[in-house]
């Protein structure tokens, strides 16, 4: 250290953080978070915390349900191609759809994003993303926290989570013990591979030489890098009106533990939900991680969504109208199973075998 360092005072600058920088940063976002305004919330930013009144969002006995997440390294794809704009749409995604099962709309959220040192082009295109995020799930983004750390991130990386909050009126919430054999599963399909899974598609982007920025071997018209950024989609604003008309006993957001370990979550015991994964065709993107790296089926089932991003359990007499109505609200709607009497748990059945995890969600091969 110098002598001139030494008799010279520090800054929080020196240290690597600068206060002006996170300030333009805040004044930045200002009209994105204004974008997501709605009734309960004025979605404005800068104090200490976010108010929101669920009476003015039409509640009169809410309870409140709560959901946090993160995008998982699908954050990494994101940084090392430098496509930030969506990853934003995922954080959101994780988390509204989550409280979607619960019969829960979601109210607001508040994301968090820590870098060792803030690069406000980026922070600006991730909350732009959020933003969009809060407008599909019809949230208002009513705060936040931008991190600066020096050291604790290499040059370039950054994190997110996100917390959501929603509200059902008492009596309403989706529970398991609405589910009964006869009920049908109905799948909504995914827009690709949501926000599970990447590890595995990192690691075999890495060893077998990927080039992202080219044409996808299975869709000419993207580039490879696209297809692998496609947001999660949101489900919420198709799924509330048929949940508030009180024709969906029970919702399962597939993320980690696919089909198999997320199904069983949302059942009653006595209630065994059998899939047949040959009543849908495999989307493109799905068949071909699973050709690259020779992927077992039932490691498929139990890693990816499979082309199916939320299950919805009717009964079978309202399946035939809830899937017109969510066809109507854009859906691509897809019958994929029953439930039937037994354990409770799940069986995915296909020509290529036959997979069962049980109630405490451990998956077993039957063969």
């Amino acid at each position: 250290m110098t002598a001139d360092r030494r008799n010279s005072p520090y800054t929080y600058a020196d240290a690597g953080v600068s206060i002006d920088a996170g300030n333009a940063l805040v004044k930045a976002i200002a009209p994105l978070v204004r974008s997501t305004r709605r009734p309960g919330a004025d979605a404005e930013i800068g104090g200490f915390g976010g108010f929101f009144d669920p009476r003015a969002a039409g509640y009169a006995d809410p309870l409140l349900v709560a959901a946090n997440d993160g995008v998982g390294t699908k954050l990494k794809l994101a940084i090392d191609s430098g496509r930030h704009d969506t990853v934003g749409i995922d954080l959101v995604a994780m988390c509204a759809n989550d409280l979607i099962v619960q019969g829960a709309e979601p109210l607001f959220f508040l994301d968090y994003f820590a870098a060792g040192k803030l690069d406000a082009g980026v922070a600006e295109r991730v909350v732009a993303g959020i933003a969009e995020g809060c407008r599909q799930a019809g949230c208002a983004l009513i705060g936040g926290e931008t991190a600066e750390m020096p050291g604790m991130y290499a040059p370039g990386d950054y994190d997110l989570a996100g917390f959501c909050v929603g509200a059902v009126e008492r009596g309403e919430q989706l529970t398991g013990d609405r589910v009964a054999p006869g009920m049908v599963l109905l799948g909504l399909a995914s827009s690709g591979v949501h926000s599970n899974g990447y590890s595995l598609v990192r690691r075999l982007a890495a060893d077998k030489g990927w080039k992202l920025d080219r044409p996808a071997l299975f869709d000419p018209d993207r580039l490879l890098i696209e297809a692998l950024l496609e947001p999660t989609r949101i489900y919420v604003k198709s799924l509330l009106p048929e949940i508030r008309a009180g024709r969906i006993a029970a919702l399962a957001h597939i993320t980690g533990g696919g089909l198999l370990e997320n199904i069983p979550r949302v059942l009653s015991q006595g209630a065994h939900a059998i899939v047949n994964a040959d009543g849908w065709d495999q989307p493109r993107l799905m068949a071909f991680l699973q050709a690259q790296g020779a992927i077992e089926p039932e490691e498929m089932a139990r890693t990816f969504n499979c082309g199916v991003g939320m299950v919805l359990v009717a009964a079978e007499g309202d399946a035939a109208q809830v899937a017109q109505a969510l066809e109507a609200a854009g859906e691509t709607v897809l019958v994929v199973g029953r439930i039937e009497q037994g354990e409770r748990g799940c069986t995915v059945r296909g020509s290529a075998g036959t997979w069962s995890a049980r109630e405490d969600w451990t998956a077993i091969h039957h063969g």
